[in-house]
């Protein structure tokens, strides 16, 4: 099987070839709109390709998606279990369960800070966070730029991409 690439550098081969034989404008025409088939069939038929495999990529972010939310509505309700567990062995006063499968018992968290009132804790356990670093607004440049401004150290540059509709 012939490869985009192939038919394609075979296409400018004959495209330059036939440019330099001496013949009519319409015999010329109809020789380069029977190259351009094959070009033209390939180019659809891998365009279909991306088709599907953006499809397949959708699909598969989608499954994504729904796997983290059934994932994160799990260790909810086993979160809800395990505070449910320790709640009732609180209310019975019951420090170990032991079974031949497992041992459950309660056990003490490290200290944490919990701060009551923000506005009284002293000026040394305050953290001043450094100052995000400047930088450039693209979308300004561009409109800049797009408006004629010649602006050193910045330019437009047109680039093409592929369109399947």
């Amino acid at each position: 099987m012939t490869s985009l690439y192939e038919i394609t550098t075979a296409f400018a081969a004959d495209a330059q070839k036939l440019a330099e034989l001496d013949l009519d404008d319409q015999t010329l025409a109809d020789t380069l709109d029977g190259l351009q088939g094959e070009l033209q069939v390939k180019a659809q038929n891998t365009a279909m390709v991306v088709r599907n495999l953006e499809a397949l990529a959708y699909a598969i972010k989608d499954a994504e998606e729904r796997m983290a939310q059934r994932r994160k509505a799990i260790e909810n309700r086993a979160k809800a279990i395990r505070n449910y567990i320790l709640r009732c062995m609180q209310a019975g006063n019951v420090n170990k369960i032991e079974s031949p499968h497992l041992r459950i018992s309660r056990r003490n968290n490290p200290p944490h800070v919990v701060v009551d009132a923000p506005s009284q804790v002293p000026a040394e356990f305050w953290v001043i966070p450094e100052p995000p670093p400047a930088e450039i607004s693209k979308k300004v440049l561009g409109e800049a730029l797009r408006a004629g401004k010649e602006i050193t150290g910045a330019h437009l540059e047109q680039s093409e991409r592929l369109a399947i509709d």
